[in-house]
């Protein structure tokens, strides 16, 4: 682990190899590429630009796109200027945008890509500086700003960046608000440069690799493994254009690593077997020769031929996608953090296939142990210090210099770490017994019919759970019933008695961000989804699957 932080880590790089390709970004079906030096270059123009607008050292700038070289040259150039990066997710609807601003106190914002064209407007006041990404405005993806991305290149470069300290605040980064208003996660210097060098050790990556940035850059997640990471391994990232270009771009990209979440890796097996069925596959697989090629042919036409490490993370994943992915040669190594342990924490990697179901070992820039109610606990330098202007909660989350994660756990004989739920989700039935809904919701998932779930039931006899099918499901079938009601079986049949399910209730639509019935990471906002579908506690139901009108 490199003692460098970010920025001067970046300035290092950049010195070393100026003339090499550092960011690639697809533009209309052509890629512009940026160097190292043109990257620095750009940035120190930014920064100046920055400081042009009144902004002074320690003021707060927002960043509010879809991934994108931009996305990496304004951080680089808000670290320059000594100010202090608040990411924003591109989907967060107007409440959120006017959350962030207003309790961040930004300054400015840096306006690209967007989907929600018309929250993001509204959400930002109109006195807040905006300063807009390179993208034409005519496709409707993005809002009027007051400056101009290439205006702001105009500027001298800065010569002298700011000297960044260990203790100096790096960015304010805001949970996705699964349970409630996102707050802010005050994350220094020593953060990032502890767990994006560690996680750059750890998955081996150098300046030869190349690696794909599409999961949003406002989850610490990806700006700790892709974009930091890039500045302490040196290699080149790859941007995709949109969701229909998306395997279009991976192929370009032809990323060594390619890391991910478990609704994706489900959509893509969902997507392979449309083409053939998953018996017929595992009896291909099994045959020496023919298996290897299929396995390959089927990397192949993912983007992913090239790619040696592979990676899960953000929500649980079912073990029996990870092993099937694994006979097609594709061992994933899932992996568990939180925005307050600035990203990854945990991981089975290098990959042990024994491992699988657990979030295997922790990193060497944190230590772990489970506390009351088999809470893990979790301290070092990646951890968080504090929440922005929230004290309370930051004493809360604190106990002897332990942070609480509000996850429960379990520890294997080999020393892994088991994620068995959250805490607080936990619900008490009708019999005045616990049930922990996660460990019950993996189990279902096992069905490649079943795309999202929910359990749900307190105050219930017995709990129920809310399914949403595969979209490549089109039509009810009893075929498809009978799957359904054999997994109902046999996940009760694991079960203890308290915890057994009355029935499976299936439901019409699609959880989705728009619908803020997900949140930005894709995680279940399972609060609203309750309330939503309260009625279903009460209601007499007679089938094991329900089938909702």
């Amino acid at each position: 682990m490199t003692n460098k932080l970010p920025l001067a880590q970046f300035l290092t790089i950049s010195e070393q190899q100026k003339e090499r390709n550092f960011l690639h970004q697809p533009i209309d079906g052509d890629v512009t590429v940026f160097t190292w030096g043109e990257v620095e270059q750009q940035a120190r123009q930014i920064a100046t630009g920055l400081k042009s607008m009144g902004n002074v050292e320690g003021d707060r700038v927002g960043i509010l796109s879809k991934n994108c070289a931009e996305w990496f040259i304004s951080d680089l150039a808000i670290m320059m200027a000594g100010m202090i990066s608040v990411p924003i997710y591109p989907t967060a609807n107007r409440d959120t945008i006017e959350h962030i601003i207003e309790d961040s106190g930004c300054k400015a914002v840096f306006v690209g890509k967007l989907d929600g064209v018309e929250e993001a407007d509204n959400g930002l006041h109109p006195d807040i500086a905006r300063i807009r990404f390179p993208y034409a405005q005519a496709e409707n993806q993005t809002i009027e700003c007051q400056y101009q991305w290439q205006d702001m290149l105009s500027h001298e470069p800065l010569e002298q960046v700011y000297q960044a300290t260990e203790e100096d605040t790096f960015s304010i980064v805001y949970t996705s608000g699964s349970t409630g208003k996102p707050k802010g996660v005050v994350l220094d210097n020593l953060n990032l440069q502890a767990a994006a060098s560690t996680a750059a050790d750890l998955l081996e990556t150098t300046n030869e690799q190349r690696v794909l940035s599409y999961l949003p850059l406002a989850h610490i997640t990806e700006r700790g493994l892709i974009e930091i990471a890039s500045l302490y391994a040196g290699c080149e990232v790859y941007f995709i254009e949109g969701l229909d270009t998306f395997i279009e771009d991976v192929k370009r990209a032809n990323p060594n690593s390619f890391l991910s979440v478990p609704r994706l890796w489900n959509k893509f097996q969902s997507e392979i077997l449309t083409k053939i069925s998953d018996r017929k596959l595992q009896i291909m697989l099994k045959i020496p020769i023919l298996g290897r090629i299929v396995a390959k042919k089927i990397r192949t036409g993912l983007g992913l031929q090239s790619t040696h490490l592979f990676g899960s993370g953000s929500a649980p994943i079912s073990p029996s996608i990870l092993r099937w992915y694994e006979k097609l040669g594709m061992p994933i190594s899932e992996g568990w953090g939180m925005t307050e342990t600035t990203g990854l924490s945990c991981t089975n990697q290098p990959f042990v296939k024994e491992a699988i179901g657990t979030i295997g070992k922790p990193l060497s820039c944190v230590q772990m142990k489970l506390g009351e109610n088999d809470e893990i606990m979790i301290r070092g330098d990646a951890v968080f210090k504090e929440y922005y202007k929230n004290p309370v909660a930051t004493a809360k989350s604190f106990t002897d210099g332990w942070f609480h994660t509000g996850d429960m756990g379990a520890i294997t004989s080999n020393g892994d770490y088991k994620i068995i739920g959250r805490v607080k989700e936990q619900f008490k039935s009708a019999k005045g017994k616990y049930v922990a809904p996660a460990p019950i919701e993996n189990l279902l998932g096992r069905n490649n019919d079943i795309e999202q779930v929910c359990v749900m039931g307190e105050g219930r006899k017995q709990p129920i759970a809310l399914v949403i099918l595969n979209p490549q499901i089109t039509e009810r079938s009893t075929q498809l019933e009978n799957g359904l009601k054999k997994t109902l079986d046999i996940v009760n049949n694991k079960l203890e008695k308290h915890q057994k399910l009355d029935h499976l209730i299936v439901l019409k639509d699609e959880w989705t961000i728009e619908n803020e019935l997900l949140t930005p990471t894709l995680k279940i906002k399972r609060g609203i989804i309750e309330k939503k579908f309260e009625h279903y506690i009460d209601m007499k139901i007679a089938e094991p699957v329900f089938w909702q009108d």
